[in-house]
Formats: structure tokens, sequence, C-alpha cells
């Protein structure tokens, strides 16, 4: 899903409220952004689980907050059952904070950075008119911006049958990119 993940830390030890140790299944650290993210299975010590239990699970929740971490809850079951699903929320969700780690690379203006993210939360296909719409641009800087774009392996222009006309580009992931999905 990422390009690398040079900064995902698996089981990531926080020091909670109490003073007790506590494993965060994996934090994601972006500049100075933290995202903790927590899998959550609907098994046994969730379907027996008290109200001091269920109590003590949010309150950490909140002490992760506070400690400056965004908290997302995975379902497993997601996880497990519909992977498709839990990546394009989470390419959503987080989109915004890798097109920060991307300002630092000039391989990329800012339009440029404003259609990958576009395409990213469009499930890899976007319509130049929904450019146009979208970010209300003039319909030759889209075709100037998708012709670079596609220049440098980013897109493939997907032709009508019937007009012989782009009607569509296609996002190449790539994961040998760094800074983008």
């Amino acid at each position: 899903m990422f390009g690398h993940l040079n900064d995902l830390h698996p089981e990531y030890k926080v020091t909670d409220w109490r003073g007790r140790p506590y494993f965060v299944d994996f934090v994601w650290k972006v500049g100075s952004v933290q995202f903790a993210f927590e899998v959550k299975g609907y098994g046994p010590h969730v379907q027996n689980t008290d109200r001091t239990r269920y109590r003590q699970e949010l309150n950490r929740e909140i002490f992760l907050q506070i400690a400056g971490f965004r908290v997302i809850a995975i379902p497993y079951d997601d996880l497990e059952l519909s992977p498709e699903l839990t990546i394009s929320l989470l390419r959503s969700l987080l989109m915004p904070f890798l097109a920060l780690r991307t300002e630092e690379n000039d391989e990329y203006s800012r339009l440029e950075r404003e259609i990958l993210q576009i395409a990213v939360r469009s499930n890899g296909f976007i319509r130049p008119v929904n450019l146009v719409n979208e970010l209300g641009i003039d319909p030759r800087t889209v075709r100037k911006c998708m012709m670079l774009l596609c220049e440098k392996g980013k897109f493939i222009p997907i032709v009508s049958k019937r007009g012989g006309r782009v009607c569509k580009y296609e996002y190449m992931h790539s994961f040998s990119d760094i800074q983008l999905w």
C-alpha cells in the first residue's frame, strides 16, 4: 500500500497514564504527525469484556490522543474478508499526510500532487472533466498537466471507443515511488 514502510513501527511501546507499558499494534510517524493503528478483532477477549476492561480500552485510546496520536481502529474481519476496503479507507485517510512528504521533492508540482491525491481517492481512475470541476481550472491546464504526469509514468490515458479522445486516466501505482502510493 505504501512506497516504503520506514516510518511504520510494529508493537510500539507506550507507557499509559497508570505508568504501565502498553503496546500499540502499529505506529506510523510522518513528520510531526503520529498515527496509532489498532487492529481490533471480535474474539473472546472482546466478547467477554467486562465494564472495567471496556472503560480501560476507551481510556487508553483517549490517552493516546492526548499523547499526540491519531488513533485508527481497524476491524480484523475487514483485513481478512475485504482487505481492498481497508486499503481504500486508509489511502483516503492518509493521503494528505503522504502528500506532505512529497513537498520535499520537486519532482511534482503542487497541481500534480493534487491530481495524484484525487486519483488515489477515486480508486485510481480520474476523468478530465472531474478535475476541471473539482480543481476549478481550465481544461487545457488539465490536459497539459495530465500529459506531463503520463510522461512521468504516473497515469495511462484511456481512449474512448466512440470519439477516439481521452475519456479518463488510470493511475499507475508504484511501490518503488517512496513519496506516493
